[in-house]
């Protein structure tokens, strides 16, 4: 007996063999996914070449001041008109051997700029850090348990929320000038600002976390560990925390420029980095005095903050629309 053999008889592995490649549907993970939708936004991936592109300058802040041939403690007051007492030959005192001109010391701005770089992009990093450390741990621990953690941890946050941080920064910073818990000088406030900075952000990050808990903790598959007998530590750090990925990578890019603000408004007040460590916001607070004589000096620090504050930005943005499914692309 003889035996036809349909279209619809053909085995899968037949169909896909026959099938151009183009054709062939091929399963992408969610990264994948997510690293596609975020390339479609040009703005996006043009502010984070700008952000590589900073962290790059701080790290080789060193060698590009010596690409420049000057550097950033430099004092050369043969720059500087005696009379008018702000730098000779115009705009700042631009020319070739100084690309941003010079301060009202003869220091040169383009390497005060790159080092006042590693200490605003490594005080918003680190105490970013230390508070999504401290709230994705709290918030987790008081969405997942709820009842009287969740309202102490609750409450502890509503106090820090009305925490006057620029007021106890000042306080702290004035009473610890010069040596503590064995750190001095600039070390010593590197630390205090990493520590009030991250230390009353945390109450952010926690609140979003245990929001994104309340609504992980009830779906099925955590169901599933606690039947097979998963504890809560095994649930929290295995199951729960890499579904909070997302939220955690785009509140860290949008946290990380308030940061930067923040820094620059204690330095600005005096109260941040000291001298002759550059700082960007001491450096606005330096040039204030002399923006009309000498606007170079306060334009070159302030641009250096509004570009970084607004490539994050824009980063956390697209960042924000690439990881969310129900975003329209």
């Amino acid at each position: 007996m003889t035996m036809t053999i349909g279209p619809g008889d053909a085995s899968a592995s037949g169909l896909d063999a026959a099938l151009p490649v183009s054709q062939i549907i091929e399963g992408r993970s969610l990264g994948r996914i997510a690293w596609t939708r975020f390339k479609k936004d040009k703005v996006a991936v043009a502010a984070g070449l700008v952000i590589v592109l900073l962290i790059l300058a701080a790290i080789l802040a060193g060698w590009l001041s010596g690409v420049e041939g000057q550097n950033a403690d430099s004092i050369n007051t043969s720059l500087i008109d005696p009379n008018l007492q702000i730098p000779l030959g115009g705009m700042g005192g631009i020319n070739a051997h100084h690309w941003l001109g010079v301060d009202l010391l003869g220091r040169d701005l383009f390497s005060r700029i790159l080092y006042g770089a590693r200490i605003s992009l490594g005080i918003a990093a680190t105490s970013t850090l230390l508070a999504i450390v401290i709230g994705v741990v709290l918030g987790m621990v008081a969405g997942y348990f709820g009842g009287w953690v969740d309202a102490i941890i609750g409450r502890t946050m509503d106090v820090m929320l009305a925490f006057p941080v620029l007021l106890f920064a000042i306080a702290i910073s004035g009473v610890l000038q010069n040596q503590a818990f064995g750190l001095s000088g600039n070390g010593l406030h590197f630390a205090i600002l990493v520590f009030i900075i991250g230390f009353f952000s945390w109450p952010y990050i926690g609140r979003i976390i245990r929001g994104q808990v309340i609504g992980i903790k009830e779906r099925e598959y955590i169901e599933a560990a606690r039947s097979i007998g998963a504890g809560p530590m095994r649930i929290l750090f295995k199951e729960i925390l890499p579904n909070l990925v997302a939220p955690i990578l785009v509140y860290s890019t949008l946290l990380i420029p308030a940061n930067i603000l923040f820094e620059a408004a204690l330095s600005f007040l005096g109260v941040g980095i000291k001298e002759p460590t550059p700082s960007w916001g001491a450096m606005v607070n330096l040039a204030i005095p002399y923006d009309l004589q000498d606007p170079e000096y306060f334009i070159v620090p302030g641009l250096a903050i509004f570009i970084t504050v607004l490539a994050f930005n824009l980063f956390g943005d697209g960042l924000r629309d690439a990881l969310d499914p129900k975003a329209s692309r």
